[in-house]
């Protein structure tokens, strides 16, 4: 027994000292919070004058603020285009804060409405579950695992119940859910509307409430339900939470959003060579682009950079840094020179790549359009992105470009084809 309270007073002893430790490393931490990076390539902070005072209160304190990003897992592969709310919690993360990787399990089987002109098909709880597991793979690629909370939706939502989901209901009205711009255009243009969709603000909104959000990260698409999400908090009591929003990141193309659906992504699960020749596909005034939403360079190094182009510099080169940066991140140390190295010797020496896929497609005895046979081939997901390639000069039949939508291929022959610098196959064609 006195070994007991011996080992209780020495716990007590060494608990002060401790506790004080912890707290003057929290405001060390949190001292050293830079502003600018934080709001590095954000579009708005609501209210930024409230969230400044927040982040100065927390250091003095020694607290940390919580910070929410929210992801429904809707597909398997995260791409670039997520990493820009990841990369604002690594931030937040980096300057002592809690970072919540919010993975909405229960939201994603309602599908987020946000800029659909129809109502989305929902996914099952397993096909939700199926993706959730990759998600938490990849997200440790940018986060901090030890400084980073998974929380799951359904842990909440699924308890709330009938009478919890019409309390919540109460807390908004039509009119309101009427301003978000993409209901009111399906209204306006007789597109259904479901009732389910109209809960979906609200639920991403209870997610701030339960899990007491200081601030939540979003695109700028979702700014109506991060607004939501402060009215439900203060409606619950609770103080509002500040909102940050970062732009949507345009794909490959420069015009359209990054989209799996599209074509014109860089997932995170790209194999380096990939990756790295993905990121050269870009043009050079994109380049840009993705250097201030996705590189972790110092602003100052950045802006050297584009002072060196001015002077003269090939920007090619300077795309090769973004690209071995970014394969490092998910890849490793070493990946990206790796990456660059088979990337000049594949492209900048005209060295066709090893391993070229071959499939045997089966056409009409008249033929097939060169947009579908790319499509068949396996090197663009649609008849329609094969188009855009093609009108982006971005297609190759036997090495020679191909400008023309109407180019049709006959069977009887193997064709080289090629889309953008990466996407390779040859396509023996038989008639049917």
């Amino acid at each position: 027994m006195a070994i007991f309270h011996m080992f209780r007073l020495c716990r007590l002893v060494w608990a002060i000292p401790l506790r004080k430790f912890r707290a003057v490393q929290a405001r060390c931490i949190e001292s050293s919070v830079n502003i600018e990076e934080i709001e590095r390539g954000t579009d708005e902070v609501i209210p930024k004058a409230e969230l400044h005072a927040r982040l100065a209160k927390a250091s003095e304190q020694g607290v940390r603020l919580r910070i929410k990003a929210g992801f429904d897992p809707t597909a398997k592969d995260l791409h670039l285009g997520h990493t820009l709310l990841l990369n604002k919690l690594r931030s937040f993360q980096e300057a002592g804060h809690e970072a919540i990787f919010l993975i909405g399990d229960f939201t994603g089987m309602i599908g987020d409405p946000t800029g659909k002109n129809e109502t989305r098909k929902p996914l099952t709880r397993e096909q939700v579950e199926e993706n959730a597991k990759t998600y938490k793979e990849q997200v440790f690629k940018i986060l901090d695992p030890e400084r980073t909370t998974i929380e799951f939706n359904s842990r909440w939502l699924d308890a709330l119940g009938t009478e919890g989901m019409l309390r919540l209901a109460s807390q908004h009205t039509v009119a309101r859910m009427m301003e978000r711009d993409d209901f009111s255009k399906r209204f306006r243009d007789n597109q259904p509307i479901a009732i389910h969709e109209f809960l979906y603000p609200l639920l991403q909104g209870y997610d701030s409430v339960a899990l007491k959000a200081d601030v939540e990260l979003g695109g700028t698409d979702q700014k109506f339900n991060l607004l939501v999400g402060r009215q439900l908090q203060q409606g619950y009591g609770q103080k509002p939470q500040c909102i940050m929003t970062v732009p949507i990141l345009e794909g490959l193309d420069g015009v359209q959003k990054m989209s799996k659906s599209l074509g014109n992504y860089i997932s995170l699960n790209d194999v380096p060579k990939d990756m790295f020749g993905k990121v050269m596909s870009v043009s050079d005034q994109l380049m840009w682009r993705y250097y201030d939403l996705l590189s972790f360079r110092p602003l100052a190094e950045v802006a050297a950079l584009k002072q060196s182009i001015a002077g003269g510099a090939n920007p090619r080169d300077v795309k090769m840094l973004l690209g071995i940066e970014l394969v490092e991140r998910f890849h490793g140390a070493g990946a990206g020179e790796a990456a660059k190295a088979e990337f000049v010797a594949q492209f900048s020496q005209g060295q066709l790549p090893e391993n070229i896929p071959e499939v045997v497609i089966a056409v009409p005895a008249q033929g097939i359009g060169l947009a579908a046979l790319l499509k068949e081939a396996g090197l663009v997901a649609s008849n329609g992105e094969g188009n855009r390639m093609i009108d982006q000069k971005a297609v190759k039949v036997d090495q020679q470009r191909i400008e023309d939508r109407g180019t049709i291929l006959t069977p009887g022959a193997t064709y080289l084809l090629q889309v953008g610098p990466r996407r390779y196959a040859r396509a023996l064609l038989r008639a049917i």
